[in-house]
């Protein structure tokens, strides 16, 4: 039987035939508000799911319940059949607004961050660290900005930097939370096209987007959330009028259409003032 490498601190193990993410009946409360209320869901490997909601909605709350940085009221969240605590497999994007860009680091110093899980505090990296780092970057398109300062980057190259820190991670789930958010379009086809690329590795993805026609459009499953779990399934299912009206409320106005028969949807003052 091969040896094989003992990590830092102990992980979680992975059950087989377990799905990536299990979501029970979960609900998180701040000082008696309702962030999350009785939110269940099922994600296997390798699908890509788009969480959308209107400001509020509790994404970036659900995404912390998953990453284990946030302990729900109640419920229960299992990670390849096993609680939160413990995995190194999770990689976290929080918003870009969370986030000290002055802090003086260098593109690769920050890739490397995603390795320390493996390699331990006080520890340096080895030669295959580098060369996992250099190529998570490339995966990216990001490896000639590998010496820059992160925050001499456009926001579309930061959040390529944080993607390949989450790749150097060796992430087997993607937490990605209003990646798109601030972006020129040239800037989310770019991460899109990334994500898209990640396809054959099977690595779980669930994105916080604001974007509906995105998110009907690439990817595998789309989530609607506001507090409570609205819509799960194929985009064609989740994505109707009724839903929608469900999950925006007076976020959403209905219009006539055109031609006096059809009704058209507006959808007003949902981005981008964060999220809890």
């Amino acid at each position: 039987m091969p040896n094989r490498q003992r990590l830092p601190y102990p992980t979680a193990e992975h059950l087989p035939d377990a799905p990536s993410l299990s979501v029970q009946d979960v609900s998180v409360r701040y000082n008696g508000t309702v962030a999350l209320e009785s939110v269940s869901f099922v994600v296997n490997p390798g699908e890509r799911v788009a969480v959308v909601g209107p400001n509020g909605a509790g994404k970036s709350t659900l995404f912390q319940v998953i990453a284990g940085t946030l302990k729900p009221n109640e419920g229960s969240i299992r990670i390849f059949g096993n609680p939160p605590g413990g995995h190194i497999c999770i990689g976290y994007v929080p918003q870009r607004n969370q986030i000290d860009w002055s802090f003086p680091v260098a593109v690769s110093d920050v890739v490397m961050m995603g390795r320390s899980g493996k390699i331990g505090l006080f520890k340096w990296p080895r030669k295959q660290d580098w060369t996992l780092v250099e190529t998570s970057l490339q995966q990216v398109g990001m490896v000639e900005l590998a010496k820059r300062q992160i925050g001499e980057l456009s926001g579309g190259q930061q959040q390529r930097v944080f993607l390949a820190r989450a790749l150097a991670q060796e992430a087997e789930i993607l937490l990605l939370d209003e990646p798109l958010s601030g972006l020129d379009t040239p800037s989310q086809e770019n991460l899109l096209d990334i994500l898209d690329s990640l396809r054959d590795q099977g690595i779980t993805i669930l994105v916080a987007t604001h974007d509906l026609d995105q998110a009907a459009s690439h990817f595998d499953k789309m989530m609607l959330l506001n507090r409570r779990l609205i819509a799960f399934g194929q985009p064609d299912e989740v994505y109707t009028s009724a839903n929608l009206v469900r999950t925006y409320g007076g976020h959403l106005h209905v219009l006539p259409g055109e031609d006096g028969s059809d009704e058209q949807l507006l959808l007003a003052d949902t981005c981008c003032d964060g999220d809890q």
